[in-house]
């Protein structure tokens, strides 16, 4: 809460299901906000557009170009915003008494300058929600931009993202140093997931056996989802679907806690089984197939070893041993395959990504805690045909 108070940009990050956009709701009202959900298919003029939607402008493409050869847009007031009237397309239209109007603005859609001029008198916060699904080159643009509007407006964006690393966009454009704010979202304490707990069951009026609660922190990864929908499949097997009239005690006792966990992370076997053909299928056909072979040390790894990250040594000498290639593998084809981890899951529609290269720490990152507990349950040879790679060697 107190970040928000710092005249810096926000970032929330963390894996997916720990409840980052849980916290932007928690620390902020509905009023105080507004929310651009990213799309994997916008460059930063379609970013600035969004934004310009958003905060109520109706945006048409001019027949005027930049100097790059793109159209500019023209954006005009289609509802009332800034506390002002509207303006469409030259009809005048007062939102009330004291309402004016301004005529359409013609800007150009990647100068951040004429965004910032668009905005000014803005006051809310402005959320981009999934901000990892845009294309790399589209969040070092807007990297890039967010220096502009740190220092030539006071508009504060709260950036969520699903990685690990909370200097992610320094990587990008290190003047940002000092002008932003991180908020690990995916650090939960083990008291922290009790507290969750004690949350639902006293919505509830239950009071689950601690040695569920036990179990369950033990074996839940530091997931606060598969903590939630445990605690949840555990009531619908005791048949609790709303509020108790009277207290209900030691709900769990009899449940064996890994198996209902294995069967809260087996929901998700089509999407993991997805996520390992369509990964190391890649971009498109390759003579090294990269992607593929960036899955053998992911699916071969200790769990311990996922759960701390794999690091760039330990991917290139496991692919140097195991690659075809062997030692005469281009290492720059590694970290180029890497660095588009991210982007290649979104191109694939893999939704929430599941790994994800940490540019700063220069290690690979598995950021759905659900796939390292489905993965400990599962047969690697097998795992490894379905990539088409060889068995373990």
């Amino acid at each position: 809460m107190a970040n928000l108070t710092r005249d810096k940009h926000v970032i929330i990050y963390g894996s997916s299901k720990q409840g980052k956009t849980s916290l932007r709701k928690h620390c902020l009202h509905d009023d105080d906000y507004i929310v651009i959900h990213c799309s994997n298919k916008w460059g930063i003029a379609d970013l600035h557009a969004a934004i310009l939607k958003r905060v109520g402008y109706e945006v048409t493409q001019s027949s005027t170009r930049t100097t790059s050869g793109r159209n500019k847009i023209v954006a005009a007031f289609k509802a009332g915003i800034f506390g002002v009237g509207v303006d469409t397309a030259g009809e005048k239209e007062m939102s009330n008494t004291n309402a004016v109007t301004t005529s359409p603005l013609e800007l150009d859609p990647e100068d951040v300058n004429d965004i910032i001029s668009a905005l000014k008198g803005f006051s809310k916060f402005i959320v981009l929600e999934d901000f990892h699904y845009l294309s790399i080159d589209t969040q070092k643009d807007f990297s890039v931009a967010l220096k502009a509007f740190h220092e030539q407006s006071k508009l504060c964006f709260i950036i969520v993202g699903v990685w690990l690393e909370e200097g992610r966009l320094t990587v990008y454009n290190g003047d940002l140093t000092g002008r932003l704010v991180g908020v690990n979202a995916d650090k939960w304490t083990n008291e922290e997931l009790r507290e969750a707990i004690a949350l639902g069951e006293a919505l509830l009026n239950i009071s689950f056996a601690s040695s569920f609660k036990d179990a369950l922190i033990d074996g839940c990864l530091d997931s606060v989802y598969i903590v939630q929908e445990a605690c949840f499949q555990a009531c619908i097997k005791k048949g609790i679907n709303f509020t108790q009239g009277t207290l209900r005690e030691n709900i769990g006792i009899d449940i064996d806690v890994p198996e209902l966990i294995r069967e809260v992370v087996n929901q998700q076997t089509g999407r993991y089984n997805s996520f390992i053909t369509l990964f190391a299928s890649g971009f498109q056909e390759t003579t090294l197939h990269m992607h593929k072979w960036l899955l053998y040390p992911v699916l071969t790894a200790a769990i311990d070893n996922l759960e701390s990250g794999l690091t760039y040594r330990h991917l290139r000498d496991d692919l140097r041993h195991h690659h075809p290639e062997g030692n005469a593998l281009n290492i720059g084809n590694l970290t180029q395959a890497l660095q588009s981890t991210a982007s290649l899951q979104v191109k694939k529609e893999i939704k929430p990504i599941v790994l994800d290269y940490d540019q700063t720490n220069l290690k690979l990152n598995v950021v759905d805690r659900g796939f390292l507990i489905w993965l400990e349950n599962q047969n690697r040879l097998d795992l490894l045909e379905l990539a088409d790679l060889p068995m373990l060697a």
